[in-house]
């Protein structure tokens, strides 16, 4: 049966739905019709806790090998198969998963300013009604005890950011020729170029694909006020017990919920001065790291005001 020729390991928030979207379309090319399997991410079963909403993201996982493969039975003739789960890179034990099975495959790593991609992680979860915290650094701060608690993947808004000692992780199961590094700016900035450099790694054709589609975008502006808190409460309880329910009964249950609670739309906030000031310590010796690493450079990470742009 079929196994993945390439995978989009990395990382949440920084571009890979949308990279998943793009490359779908390409002749030479097979894309699963789950964008987030997770077939790596476990040896079997995924755990039955967790935070807000984790058990019912758990009973997504397609974490049986022949299920996993029925993914690409459809796939053309010819075509090179692959899949996009940006939690393979934070989690170190699927390195060795996917050298075990999957020898070959070419990883694809979209990286993005630390904060900036911790930021864009509360405020989905934030929207969602799923996180507890309305200050974003309160959320990180709550982080070690989240994690201690068995919080899933997504939670770990800091851990999540520490590319440098992931990705020297990954270079001791896989060689660097194996490894495509990007930007999330680059995708936003230069689409055409940065997918022929993907179409390149992946040896297909190049000038297939031009644009990037509009995945994954929210800007739904979700204030802190008593209404909205009654919704969060609702639908954090709905993540806690939803998942003795089926799924239509769960998805209509909570998209009306979703809907007045995402009534207003604006400008999506971004990382302040005050913030970036504080979480940069929790990165700087990781970037420092992943520059050696890797050999490229990302001191501009290391700025406090940056003006609002995300790399």
């Amino acid at each position: 049966m079929p196994l993945p020729d390439f995978l989009i390991a990395g990382v949440p928030k920084a571009g890979t739905t949308a990279l998943h979207a793009a490359l779908a379309p390409h002749p030479g090319l097979y894309l699963s019709p789950v964008k987030e399997p997770k077939f790596f991410l476990s040896d079997g079963p995924p755990p039955r806790h967790g935070g807000p909403g984790d058990v019912q993201t758990y009973q997504e996982h397609v974490w049986r090998r022949e299920e996993y493969e029925a993914l690409f039975a459809a796939a053309p003739d010819g075509a090179l198969l692959g899949e996009a789960t940006p939690f393979y890179l934070h989690d170190l034990g699927s390195h060795a998963r996917i050298k075990a099975l999957v020898p070959q495959a070419r990883l694809i790593l979209l990286l993005r300013d630390p904060v900036d991609r911790a930021h864009s992680n509360w405020t989905h979860l934030w929207n969602a009604g799923l996180e507890p915290e309305a200050d974003f650094l309160a959320a990180c701060r709550a982080e070690p005890a989240r994690v201690a608690a068995g919080w899933a993947q997504f939670w770990h808004y800091t851990g999540l950011g520490l590319y440098g000692k992931q990705i020297e992780h990954l270079y001791r199961h896989f060689p660097r020729e194996q490894v495509l590094l990007l930007r999330y700016r680059e995708l936003k900035d230069a689409p055409a170029a940065t997918l022929d450099r993907v179409c390149v790694f992946l040896g297909v054709q190049t000038g297939a694909l031009a644009a990037i589609p509009k995945e994954n975008v929210n800007r739904h502006v979700v204030e802190d006020n008593t209404v909205n808190g009654v919704l969060r409460w609702l639908l954090r309880a709905g993540g806690s017990f939803g998942h003795r329910f089926p799924v239509p009964l769960r998805l209509a249950a909570r998209g009306p919920l979703l809907t007045v609670l995402r009534r207003k739309r604006g400008t999506r906030p971004v990382t302040t001065p005050a913030e970036r000031a504080e979480l940069l310590p929790l990165f700087a010796d990781d970037i420092s790291l992943l520059q050696e690493v890797t050999g490229e450079r990302y001191e501009d990470w290391l700025a406090v005001d940056r003006h609002a742009k995300t790399g």
